[in-house]
């Protein structure tokens, strides 16, 4: 009897450590029900994002308003929104956001139509849908729900994806139906985000390579013809092969980016001390936040914010790895996505910021200013934590299923 009390203890000691060898990711004792160090990387990404944000927009908020910490309690009141719209995420489950995903495309078309006739023009651009207080950047929302929608159709439709052009080209039409409405905006730089993770979950999806690269082909070939036939998108692209031919007009905003960099050197000039942001660089606390982090914490600090969003970004991607083997092919597309949206949108805001590439006006995701793009980033990211909780809790009952 003793002896069978001592196996059973011993089965038990040892279900104990095998269940957190399947869960966790480190192989330590402790059973972890969703990604704790993408949680804490998102997190702390928010926080810093909040520092840099009252930093830089300090002289900003003074000059428009004569309260320096105006941006800093709209920021906190975002943040707080990031809270609420976590919980609301997470209650959800996967297969709510797979059944509905046609119904919330159509509602995002509904309100990218609904943008261009009652929407707040800001600066000549026609994004935001203001209900009471709270403005509302429509793009933001579809560039989320453009990915679930395609991570459903790419799971409805796969076999009739690989097998011919119609099932190929549908989503093509959704993607310009939401392309058209979105550049009469205009945002063109929304547009190149939702084409590069088009094109990216459905190469993942399997489509065929003659059908890819005609598309890619299309999608260049227009990006070009709408550059050359907006005189405002040219002298922004022509500014940035040249900033300094025009350093107080085109090239002013690269101009001082650059010198931002320049000051910030190896370790920076301190918190708070950058002097570009005086205003001298135009949107430092939104589009050119990334050229204030240089200032003020140099190149380490660059390093270290690049290497947190390439690891929220690969830990997304590594996700859609990890439910591709257990056959949940919507929950890996949607991690794709939202991991190639991550990195696509970090490229672009800081390659624009360094003159790598002309201005879009992409925010740096979970740190530039902005309650939409915040907002939106959560939902992706809580939806993400929500995938890998589900997929934890499936080991766990199978695991348990073996043992009983």
């Amino acid at each position: 009897m003793a002896n069978n009390e001592q196996q059973l203890s011993l089965f038990k000691r040892g279900l104990n450590w095998t269940l957190p060898s399947l869960l966790s990711d480190d192989h330590k004792p402790g059973m972890q029900l969703y990604d704790r160090s993408f949680l804490v990387a998102v997190v702390g990404l928010m926080c810093f994002g909040f520092v840099m944000v009252m930093s830089a927009s300090m002289p900003e908020a003074t000059k428009l308003t004569g309260d320096p910490f105006y941006f800093m309690y709209r920021h906190v009141l975002y943040l707080v929104g990031c809270v609420v719209i976590a919980f609301v995420v997470l209650k959800f489950e996967v297969s709510y956001w797979e059944k509905n995903s046609g119904m919330l495309m159509l509602a995002v078309l509904v309100l990218l139509i609904a943008v261009l006739f009652i929407g707040t023009s800001v600066n000549g651009a026609r994004r935001w849908l203001s209900i009471g207080p709270i403005r509302i950047q429509v793009a933001e929302m579809a560039k989320f729900v453009f990915i679930v929608y395609m991570a459903g159709y790419l799971v409805r439709r796969h076999g009739e994806l690989r097998e011919n052009r119609k099932g190929f080209y549908k989503p093509i039409g959704v993607y310009g139906l939401f392309a058209v409405l979105i550049l009469l905006q205009p945002d063109l730089g929304t547009v190149v985000v939702l084409f590069v993770c088009t094109v990216s979950l459905l190469f993942l999806a399997g489509a065929r390579i003659t059908d890819f690269m005609v598309l890619v082909l299309l999608g260049v070939a227009t990006f070009v013809l709408l550059v050359l036939f907006e005189p405002y998108r040219m002298r922004r692209v022509t500014s940035f092969m040249d900033p300094w031919e025009d350093p107080f007009g085109s090239g002013y905003q690269l101009t001082q980016s650059l010198m931002a960099y320049g000051r910030g050197d190896w370790f920076g000039q301190g918190l708070g001390n950058s002097i570009q942001k005086l205003a001298y660089l135009p949107e430092a606390h939104t589009d050119f936040i990334f050229a204030v982090i240089g200032e003020e914490l140099g190149f380490t600090g660059i390093i270290a914010v690049l290497c947190t969003l390439f690891f929220i970004a690969i830990r997304a991607i590594r996700l859609g790895n990890l439910c591709l083997k257990m056959q949940r092919p919507f929950e890996s597309y949607v991690a794709y996505g939202v991991g190639i949206w991550i990195c696509f949108q970090t490229v672009v805001n800081v390659g624009a910021s360094i003159g790598m590439l002309p201005t879009k006006g992409l925010t740096l995701p979970f740190i530039s200013y902005g309650g939409s793009s915040l907002w939106i980033m959560t939902a992706a990211v809580m939806l993400l934590v929500r995938i890998d909780y589900e997929r934890r809790v499936s080991l766990v009952q199978a695991v348990q299923g073996r043992t009983s």
